[in-house]
């Protein structure tokens, strides 16, 4: 199995990457070489077959050729995780269409250029999974947020539209809303997450699960928010993991 994880930070990404080396090869992309050599080395070290590629998910000729130096190095991808975005705070009110384009050119346009790049294969095998890393702000946005809660909304979209139509030839999709920091310890510590991922992953054809709202039990939708500057009226309703 071939596993390529988009956005290979130190984080979640990392975690990522250990978890499906565990069962396979790891292909992980990203724009920092020193951190995707430091995620590499550290597999490598403990006998995973893994490789970095250099590539800002916002440029998609870049992306592409990242995917084709993945192919001649082991073949076609089987699960790709998606976990790019542009994390840049701003006021809705202070946006422009042009920031917005360039934001949402990696939280979202990076998503579908690596589908692109998967999809046909895993079509023609009619077997594939394809994760993506969402968030609370896809489901209550803040305006300090405002961009990046507008591309997580969008990626959401995206997925649960893919879900319902990868079905049909077999291909599990799904995204993940992770509500809350993800820092060593505790319910957002990134190995349990990453364990989450493989979860997914991991079920039967019959059971695809198209999206986890991964939130503290007892947690409402306004987690990011404890003051309560933003509250509404009324909350979404969420699903809540133990």
């Amino acid at each position: 199995m071939l596993c390529t994880i988009v956005g290979a930070g130190p984080g979640l990404g990392a975690a990522l990457g250990q978890r499906f080396a565990r069962n396979g090869q790891v292909a992980l992309i990203a724009r920092n070489r020193q951190a995707l050599d430091s995620i590499v080395a550290g597999l490598t070290a403990a006998g995973r077959d893994a490789r970095g590629f250099v590539a800002d998910a916002g440029q998609p000729a870049a992306l592409a050729n990242a995917f084709d130096l993945i192919r001649h190095w082991a073949g076609e991808t089987q699960v790709l995780i998606y976990n790019a975005a542009s994390m840049v705070p701003g006021q809705a009110s202070l946006l422009d269409a042009p920031r917005v384009a360039r934001e949402m050119s990696v939280t979202l346009g990076g998503a579908i250029t690596s589908v692109q790049q998967v999809l046909p294969a895993m079509r023609v095998a009619r077997a594939g999974t394809i994760l993506f890393t969402g968030g609370g702000l896809a489901l209550e946005p803040y305006p300090e947020w405002c961009s990046l809660a507008a591309g997580k909304a969008a990626l959401r979209a995206y997925s649960l539209a893919l879900h319902k139509e990868a079905l049909t030839f077999g291909v599990h999709v799904a995204v993940i809303a992770v509500c809350g920091i993800i820092q060593r310890g505790g319910l957002f510590d990134p190995e349990r997450i990453a364990e989450l991922y493989w979860t997914l992953h991991a079920e039967g054809s019959g059971a695809f699960s198209r999206e986890v709202v991964y939130l503290r039990e007892g947690a409402e939708a306004y987690y990011n928010d404890p003051s309560g500057a933003h509250r509404s009226s009324s909350d979404p309703i969420v699903a809540s993991w133990r």
